[in-house]
């Protein structure tokens, strides 16, 4: 009994402080849609995609911050941006996807790295975390636009769910059922770049892909219908968020890089053992 109440006041410690308390409700936003959206980039093998747009919203935090408007709004336009220089490459020239890709978000992130320098070197100020996150220093105003823009994501999700999900797993039925495919295409990459924006503060551009692929994966190898996936991922996703958040204020780590290394031991986990695919599990084909 004594242990069991030790553990319960070890758990409800860190809730005591308003900064642990902001920043666990941002891990938990964060890890819900990066599990939804990143189970269509899983599905439709387009992690890349994330990559891509993750990197090019670089330079658009540096110009808001410069201009002194919203960064989360530079981001959004930077990455928007991304897409469609990704999609004019790939369609009116002979360069395949990938390259593209690499192409747009290679010159989009040295373009972010030379501004967020240049920036730091006339004002003074650390632009760093916007690399690698900076949970910890989430303030109210932060994980009410978080929220806001988790709540505009799923409300897409759900009401277009039907579509998605045809157009996921066909893409040529969906276009010969009549579907939209070019507008389901770049409403996914508003999703995505979206949940990249809402996903900035809490772990940062360079490991926000790993939260956006990781509990999609996990639950891939465990699950094999997209809802139930999305469901799993979004549970996995939470519970290295924030299992993630307590390693870092008990062991003081980065709070970004323990949630990804959470989320990344877990698929180990799974791809070791899992009953379906694990490598190590007795029944595996």
């Amino acid at each position: 009994m004594e242990l069991l109440l030790s553990g319960l006041m070890t758990l409800i410690e860190p809730l005591k402080y308003g900064f642990m308390q902001r920043s666990l409700m941002e891990a938990v936003i964060v890890g819900v849609i990066c599990a939804v959206v990143g189970s269509y980039l899983m599905v439709q093998r387009l992690a890349l995609l994330g990559d891509a747009i993750s990197h090019s919203v670089l330079p658009g935090l540096a110009i808001a911050f410069i201009l002194g408007v919203n960064i989360f709004v530079g981001a959004f336009i930077a990455g928007l941006l991304s897409t469609v220089f990704i999609n004019i490459i790939r369609t009116r020239s002979p360069i395949k996807e990938d390259a593209a890709m690499g192409i747009v978000y290679s010159a989009f992130f040295a373009l972010g790295i030379t501004l967020i320098t240049i920036v730091q070197k006339d004002n003074k100020v650390d632009l760093n975390h916007f690399l690698f996150g900076n949970i910890l220093g989430v303030s109210f105003a932060d994980v009410r636009d978080t929220f806001i823009i988790a709540v505009i994501v799923l409300i897409i999700v759900a009401a277009f769910y039907k579509e998605l999900l045809f157009y996921t797993f066909d893409k040529l039925g969906a276009q010969a059922a009549g579907l939209p495919v070019k507008k389901l295409d770049f409403g996914l990459m508003i999703l995505i770049g979206l949940t990249i924006v809402a996903s900035l503060k809490a772990v940062g551009v360079v490991l926000v892909l790993s939260l956006l692929i990781t509990p999609a994966a996990t639950a891939y190898l465990l699950v094999s219908r997209l809802h139930l996936m999305m469901i799993l991922g979004v549970i996995l996703a939470i519970f290295s968020s924030i299992t993630g958040m307590y390693l870092s204020y008990f062991y003081n780590l980065p709070s970004g890089p323990a949630i990804v290394l959470v989320a990344s031991g877990l698929f180990i986990l799974v791809f070791l053992f899992g009953p379906k695919y694990g490598v190590l599990y007795p029944h595996s084909v």
